[in-house]
Parts: C-alpha cells; structure tokens; sequence
C-alpha cells in the first residue's frame, strides 16, 4: 500500500461526472476515481473547512465512529472489479480491529473529517505525472471545472497538465483495466 493524498477534483465534462485525483504522497504517480456530486461537494467542504448548518452524512459517520470510542487509523483503496473501486475504512477500539467495506469515495470524505491517512493498493496508482498550472484545479476549488485540453501522446510517461487533463476527460470507469502508461 502507498500512502496518497487528494491532489485534485474537477468535473469530467464527458462523463458529466466528478473525478477525484489521489496522488502518491511522496512521488508523481496518480489514481483518478470516478465519483457522485454529493461526495464530491462534501470533500471539497471539508477540505474549505465550511461547515454545513446540519451535519452531512460523513459528518455523521465521524460522529458516530468518535461516539463509539473508535478512532479512523487509515482508509485503504484495496481493488477495483469490473469497473468499481473497493475501499476499507480501518477502525480501532481499544485492541480490536474492524475492517469496514465501504466507497472510495465516502472512504475519503471521512478520512479528511479524521485527519486519517489514505492509502491505495501500489497497482492501482499510474506512471503519470501532474505539472502544475493555472488551469489545473485544486481539490479546493472543484465545482463547476471541466477537464480539457489538446490530444496527448499516450506514449509518453510525463504528461503536461493539459495533456493530462486530456487524457482524463477521454477516460471512462470501463478504461482503468486498460492502463498501461
């Protein structure tokens, strides 16, 4: 497993769907995980620390792991099978251990509410790099932002950020397994 950070969010503007970005904490490599508008509207809230007047579902789910006396050690992305991404929350109360299937993307909305680490399975994770750059959007500043940009050069292992932000808005859930970059 390799330790990842949410890099950056925006909007597949061909899907019409969110994509978070994970990034390797200490190098280049990235993991794009499709997801729905609330998950992505509750990360990028936590991450602007705006508190919402009532509390959100993973607002909830924080409360509830605090109130039951666990603590969040780490949420691990583990697999993804025929198209969809599997996630662990790793809960820990006193000397017991609990592994709780769950989405990635709710994994990772609660991990930020817990100041948890993320982690993600070492295959799932590309040999693409992110330059950054204006046009390229921060996990902060996701809503309404479009990935686009000119053809990149599939052959290349260092994208532009554009070429990158290309690349993505051509992907689909159904391409992951087709990553050979």
């Amino acid at each position: 497993m390799v330790e990842v950070k949410v890099a950056r969010l925006g909007l597949d503007s061909v899907s019409n769907s969110y994509v978070v970005i994970l990034q390797e904490k200490e190098g280049e490599r990235l993991l794009p995980i499709w997801i729905g508008q609330p998950e992505a509207e509750s990360i990028v809230m936590e991450m602007q620390k705006i508190k919402p007047p009532r509390p959100l579902t993973h607002d909830l789910c924080k409360r509830l792991i605090l109130g039951m006396g666990a603590s969040l050690q780490r949420v691990q992305i583990t697999k993804v099978q025929e198209n969809t991404y599997y996630a662990e929350l790793h809960l820990h109360r006193g000397d017991d251990v609990f592994h709780i299937d769950a989405r990635p993307s709710d994994s990772i909305a609660i991990a930020l509410r817990l100041a948890a680490p993320i982690f993600a399975q070492e295959s799932l994770l590309t040999e693409i790099s992110v330059e950054d750059a204006d046009e390229t959007t921060s996990a902060g500043e996701a809503s309404g932002v479009s990935f686009a940009g000119p053809e990149p050069d599939y052959g290349q292992h260092d994208l532009s950020a554009e070429q990158l932000k290309a690349y993505l808005e051509k992907m689909r859930p159904e391409d992951f397994g087709k990553l050979n970059l």
